[in-house]
């Protein structure tokens, strides 16, 4: 039978990590719908909340390193940190290439990408504390799971749209790249989920 350690640190820096990205996602949101000359500012501050993802990551694994006892098996939060930070990475490097490619006015469903992934870090924070209990999680990984597949649908709109107009096929591939980093955002976020999954279920 698993000792439940006192100390809650684990749980904290995991809130800690689903806040974050629920803050880029917010900005991400932003920087879709913002005219160019706007999107900058918003692409910095992504890359502030990337790098305040990172740090929360080493002090995991700094805590980590230093505890006897651990809430769940070690590899376990170390995946669950690392898929967290995934989502950030992805949703950061989506906006840095809105600016780097200097892409104008995004397609409607670009934003609806954004959105989604919205949606998801709002599930995701809800969900974090329950880790401290592992009860009433399924209808996270549910509802994490749903909302990929709307995204899955959004994305394959975009492709099928992206090319529609042979005169602008550059345009077109500079766009693809952001919405393939938003869909690999919201893949993350599904891989976030299943390792949440698979820890309640080793636990339980």
């Amino acid at each position: 039978m698993r000792v439940t350690p006192r100390n809650t640190q684990f749980y904290d820096l995991f809130a800690s990590a689903a806040a974050n990205i629920a803050e880029a996602a917010t900005v991400i949101c932003g920087l879709v719908g913002s005219d160019p000359p706007g999107r900058p500012e918003l692409a910095r501050r992504l890359t502030e909340l990337e790098h305040a993802g990172d740090q929360v990551t080493h002090e995991i694994m700094r805590a980590l390193n230093t505890s006897f006892i651990t809430p769940f098996d070690r590899e376990d939060i170390a995946l669950l940190a690392a898929r967290l930070d995934d989502v950030i990475d992805d949703i950061d490097a989506a906006g840095d290439l809105c600016v780097l490619y200097g892409i104008g006015a995004l397609p409607p469903d670009v934003h609806r990408q954004a959105e989604l992934l919205d949606e998801a870090a709002r599930v995701t924070v809800g969900a974090m504390p329950r880790l401290r209990t592992l009860n009433k999680l399924d209808d996270y990984w549910i509802s994490i799971n749903e909302i990929e597949n709307r995204a899955d649908v959004v994305y394959r709109r975009l492709l099928a749209s992206l090319f529609d107009s042979p005169s602008d096929v550059l345009s077109a591939i500079k766009i693809k790249e952001v919405v393939d980093q938003l869909e690999s955002a919201a893949d993350a976020f599904e891989h976030v989920a299943n390792a949440v999954q698979s820890i309640a279920a080793k636990e339980s």
